[in-house]
């Protein structure tokens, strides 16, 4: 039989997807969830009945924490107390970690998991699959994880979990904790999103000069298809002379020369404190 898992925050946004992956497979799970909405949900789409905090990790090797980061070390120190030595708690997201929020229980075995959602660029087929932006349903995706502390043999059971409630898997990265929090927030927050919007917004901005809406997302989403690419060396290819130039001028016209900065731990460590 396998392990027991205890799954807090089994019915919010993060935590259903879990309970759906988990359902389907050994794992003898525990779900806990505090709103009424979560609860029915899970009860009614995956027969899912929840059980009391203190039900749930009694006997349980793992301890999912499915919460938002403002909540990890708050709910992490409640629960410490009660969790014997050798228990692995799980996190899905490397920011409170990082921070410093878990517990000082050198006991414990700390275990960060964080999806990299389907790519861009895929060989999905399945129209479901071409559909599921987000990953843990149809689309492969990677994973990222971290050992935090704990025995070096606590790795692959780790990993086993993190597959799991990911799944399905394309590839499987393991990294620090450190690593994770120059992969989100910063490169994925801090940049990527921070310059999709602008380009949300500079699409907008050519809709406000006249350009009819429907022609500037296509062209929009077009170029970046392309464009990316090239960018990434998903095909062979060169920009343009003209591209290029474009380039030249425009890059330090968007971006301030010191813009790497953004990756030295303090800023890391000042933008997960914003966000914990």
């Amino acid at each position: 039989m396998k392990e027991k898992i205890a799954l807090i925050g089994a019915g919010g946004k993060m935590g259903f997807r879990l309970s759906s992956n988990l359902k389907k497979s050994d794992y003898r799970v525990a779900h806990v969830e505090v709103s009424d909405a979560g609860r029915q949900r899970l009860k009614d789409e995956l027969d899912v009945d929840c059980v009391s905090m203190d039900a749930a990790i009694d006997g349980a090797q793992v301890v999912i924490l499915a919460v938002p980061d403002t909540l990890i070390g708050k709910l992490s120190h409640e629960i410490a107390p009660k969790l014997p030595a050798g228990t692995m708690v799980m996190t899905l997201d490397a920011a409170a970690p990082f921070a410093g929020h878990l517990p000082e229980r050198p006991d414990l075995t700390y275990f960060v998991a964080h999806p990299c959602h389907p790519l861009i660029f895929n060989d999905e087929s399945d129209p479901q699959a071409r559909r599921d932006f987000f990953g843990g349903a149809y689309a492969k995706q990677s994973i990222t994880s971290a050992l935090m502390q704990g025995p070096e043999s606590a790795f692959d059971l780790g990993e086993d979990v993190a597959k799991t409630i990911y799944q399905p898997i394309l590839r499987s990265y393991r990294l620090s904790v450190d690593q994770m929090a120059l992969l989100e927030p910063g490169l994925s927050e801090t940049i990527c999103a921070t310059l999709l919007y602008v380009m949300r917004e500079a699409m907008d901005e050519t809709v406000k000069r006249g350009v009819p809406k429907e022609a500037a997302r296509d062209f929009l989403l077009g170029h970046m298809n392309i464009l990316s690419a090239v960018i990434f060396n998903e095909i062979p290819g060169a920009f343009s002379d003209a591209c290029n130039k474009a380039i030249e001028f425009g890059k330090p016209r968007l971006m301030r020369d010191d813009w790497k900065g953004v990756f030295e731990r303090e800023e890391i460590a000042e933008s997960i404190r914003r966000i914990t």
